[in-house]
């Protein structure tokens, strides 16, 4: 009998201490809601993961082969408390953030999230508006907390669906677990005015690109938002192929066969999707019918305007969803540091950015055979 090979590598990177000269008084920066990085990015989208942990094994994210029951998950004393991840979302704030997304893992998973989003939504913007807080969840405890959240302040709800056809769901999912209950919390959600809700559809060449049509077909006029993702090179764990992506393209070419399309523009600056609305007769954007979009994550960069940090749940900050390593904010919520310091930290930091993973990865010719640094996973920082 073989024995099985576990292997000695945490799939959590290595940290990186946030840098000395914020606490240095000559080098100290001030927030006024106007930082931008090295390419003049501002900063404007916090996305904070509450917990390692999902229910699901999808196999593009926390494959069941490396995510199993021996996984070292973090301890609760790790994470971040609800009052460190208020504190840091406050100060991000400050810098001129204006929206924060919960993402895990799985988010719903982390006990008593209500408690946290009632702390955020108490937040403000540095013109004194309410934070857009939004959450992305596979949707699966949703039909019991949908109301609780709603009435806790969140404001808008993503849901990862990557197919309508049960097998398929539950082969994705690989913990057999069945499409109609998503769907009922999709219902849930949309009747305690958690909206608008947008559907995310990770999109794998070989495994579910056949339910694209039967997902449009099922969302068109909904007044939700169907969303088509490529299958990305995200961390080290999904065994990623290009050729088994497909690329945004031809998902819009299907469905343009069917249902004609109209483009519309960005609905943000930063905005990751392209957006395409279904026409009318005359070749206009029909509202009622709603639209569709294409996160083009492997065959387009969106790094140009890229206004996003990640905050890992015990309080790393990455500046890219393709990072290599993390800045530890951590060590300074739970050392002596004053909030002034800790502004101070994240000017730095994402002063200094100049991550553009993608772009440079669509400069590179195909398949060099070269290693690449192991990323951080996306179960770990979320989408």
């Amino acid at each position: 009998m073989s024995e099985r090979v576990i292997p000695l590598v945490d799939q959590r990177i290595p940290t990186l201490n946030a840098p000395a000269a914020a606490f240095d008084p000559a080098s100290r920066m001030a927030a006024n809601g106007l930082l931008a990085d090295r390419l003049g990015r501002p900063l404007r989208d916090l996305r904070i993961s509450v917990t390692d942990r999902c229910n699901f094994r999808c196999n593009y994210c926390m494959p069941k082969d490396i995510f199993d029951k021996d996984y070292p998950y973090l301890p609760h004393s790790a994470l971040l408390s609800f009052e460190e991840i208020t504190r840091v979302a406050r100060l991000f704030a400050a810098h001129g953030v204006r929206k924060i997304r919960l993402t895990g893992g799985e988010p719903l998973l982390r006990k008593n999230i209500e408690i946290l989003i009632e702390q955020l939504a108490a937040l403000r913007t540095v013109d004194g508006e309410p934070l857009d807080l939004t959450l992305t969840t596979n949707g699966s405890l949703l039909t019991r907390k949908a109301q609780a959240l709603k009435d806790a302040g969140l404001r808008r709800i993503t849901v990862s669906l990557d197919g309508l056809d049960d097998a398929v769901f539950r082969r994705m999912n690989d913990v057999d677990f069945p499409v109609a209950d998503v769907l009922t919390g999709i219902e849930a959600a949309k009747a305690a005015g958690l909206g608008p809700i947008k559907i995310n559809m990770v999109v794998k060449r070989g495994t579910n690109e056949h339910e694209i049509l039967p997902m449009v077909r099922h969302f068109k006029g909904s007044g939700m938002v169907l969303r088509f993702i490529e299958y990305m090179d995200v961390g080290a764990t999904n065994g990623w192929r290009m050729d088994e992506v497909l690329p945004s393209a031809e998902v819009v070419k299907l469905i343009q066969a069917e249902m004609p399309l109209v483009q519309l523009e960005p609905s943000a600056p930063g905005e990751t999707a392209e957006r395409w609305g279904f026409a009318d007769a005359e070749g206009n954007h029909d509202a009622a019918a709603g639209e569709i979009g294409v996160i083009s994550s492997v065959t387009h960069a969106f790094c140009g305007d890229c206004n996003r940090a990640r905050l890992s749940t015990e309080g790393r900050l990455y500046l890219c969803l393709f990072a290599t390593q993390g800045h530890d904010l951590r060590s300074l919520l739970r050392g002596n540091a004053s909030d002034v310091d800790i502004i101070s930290a994240i000017g730095h930091i994402w002063g200094a950015r100049d991550d553009r993973y993608s772009e440079l990865r669509a400069a590179q010719p195909p398949d060099t055979g070269n290693t690449p640094q192991r990323r951080v996973e996306m179960s770990y920082i979320g989408g």
